[in-house]
């Protein structure tokens, strides 16, 4: 299948997306410094990848890193409702081959990954890993170019563990996700900020004074459970990991299983990276004029399936809101086709928490290109020097200085002599 050179909505969009990228710069500085030092070593040079990104402002300020570092960049959409039809005519227009629209079926999307994989790369970047997967699935004669690649988050992670597990990884991943720098910041400040404004933008509801509940409470839960209870709700989380959930009961939130608080719930969202969280029992169970939304993923937390066969009648009643009514008369609204509501109903996470995640995926491509030949097929953590490195940057932009250790003090952290 020939690639061409783009495939956008409207190309006439660029300027605004110019604009949008720029803005997003402004609160990237840790990024902008890669971007600095790239673009005078141009350490990728020569080097091909293929990006399966959300295609937001944030990723069009990585993708123009790696692009004035020397490589060769091809980008498709990791969600199919994530894209920002004008960032990605901003791309194209720079010479990106860029293959991503808002709203795009599961047949084009899945067309745009083989079109993405036309690069040849030998570096992939993944969110979720669908690249990663259709590559060894459908195009294996690709694989002898790979040297590496990174995945940006957790459901892509657990795939590509699994991969490892059974032996059928073809090349070293960095699992980028976990990086201090990015989950701790990125899942926990960005997801619940941006999931919060995902929910509020679709619906324009109130709150304050509201049930929400929150299925799983691992660091993007942890972050819409704050956010939520900062702004007046009355938070209930559930769990299946007793450790997680003696957390957030000392976090002070109230913790049940999903069965007693789905009768109970105003506001349902899962962020679990599992499959149907919410599903046939729940929904039964709801309140007329329930609200269900999912900040995983993939749109398999909340089992679609399970609603359409318990409603009689759906429909589209605002941009990202669809009302079904089950068959006893009660209404519950999803949001955003199950998928995840911060990036399909608003713009994801703030460019600030997004500055430390990408950086992490730059200086791990730099990584793969030195390294990769000595690392076996399965799934690693960022390098630690790198984690630090980004934390450092991130203060020093912030304008914040960190004490430093004397050496008494390092030789003592490194000795067994020293007793009571």
């Amino acid at each position: 299948m020939k690639a061409p050179p783009y495939e956008v909505k409207d190309i006439n969009l660029y300027k605004k997306g110019r604009a949008r990228i720029e803005w997003a710069r402004r609160e990237m500085p840790v990024l902008s410094f890669i971007h600095s030092d790239f673009s005078k070593r141009k350490p990728l040079k020569g080097i091909r990848i293929s990006a399966c990104l959300h295609v937001t402002t944030e990723t069009a300020n990585l993708v123009l890193t790696l692009r004035d570092g020397g490589a060769e960049v091809a980008l498709c959409a990791s969600n199919p409702l994530s894209t920002q039809d004008d960032v990605a005519a901003a791309l194209a227009k720079e010479g990106i081959k860029v293959y991503s629209i808002k709203g795009e079926d599961r047949k084009t999307y899945y067309r745009h990954i083989i079109y993405c994989l036309e690069n040849k790369p030998q570096i992939t970047m993944d969110d979720g890993a669908d690249l990663v997967s259709t590559l060894h699935k459908e195009r294996r004669d690709l694989l002898k170019n790979v040297q590496g690649g990174t995945e940006e988050t957790t459901t892509g992670v657990i795939r590509l563990k699994a991969m490892g597990e059974k032996g059928v990884l073809q090349y070293p991943i960095i699992a980028v996700n976990d990086a201090y720098t990015k989950y701790l910041f990125d899942n926990r400040y960005g997801t619940g900020q941006s999931t919060i404004d995902g929910i509020l933008r679709a619906t324009n509801i109130l709150l304050a004074g509201k049930k929400f509940v929150v299925c799983g409470y691992g660091w993007c839960g942890r972050g819409i459970a704050t956010r939520a209870k900062g702004m007046g709700a009355n938070v209930i989380i559930c769990e299946v990991d007793p450790v997680r959930a003696l957390e957030a009961l000392m976090d002070g939130f109230t913790v049940k299983p999903l069965k007693e608080a789905a009768k109970e719930g105003d506001i349902f969202c899962t962020a679990t990276g599992d499959i149907n969280v919410i599903r046939k029992e729940h929904f039964k169970l709801m309140k007329d004029g329930a609200i269900v939304a999912n900040a995983g993923h993939f749109n398999v937390e909340i089992s679609i399936p399970d609603l359409i066969k318990l409603s009689k009648k759906r429909r589209k009643i605002r941009d990202f809101v669809e009302e079904f009514t089950l068959k006893d008369g009660k209404r519950i609204y999803l949001l955003a086709d199950g998928r995840l509501v911060n990036l399909s109903s608003a713009e994801g996470h703030p460019s600030a928490v997004m500055d430390m995640s990408f950086s992490n995926q730059a200086l791990s491509v730099e990584f793969l290109i030195n390294n990769a030949h000595k690392l076996e097929k399965k799934v690693y953590p960022v390098p630690k020097e790198i984690d630090r490195k980004i934390a450092l940057l991130k203060l020093k932009s912030l304008g914040v200085s960190i004490d430093k250790l004397t050496e008494e003090q390092k030789r003592y952290l490194t000795s067994w002599e020293f007793g009571t």
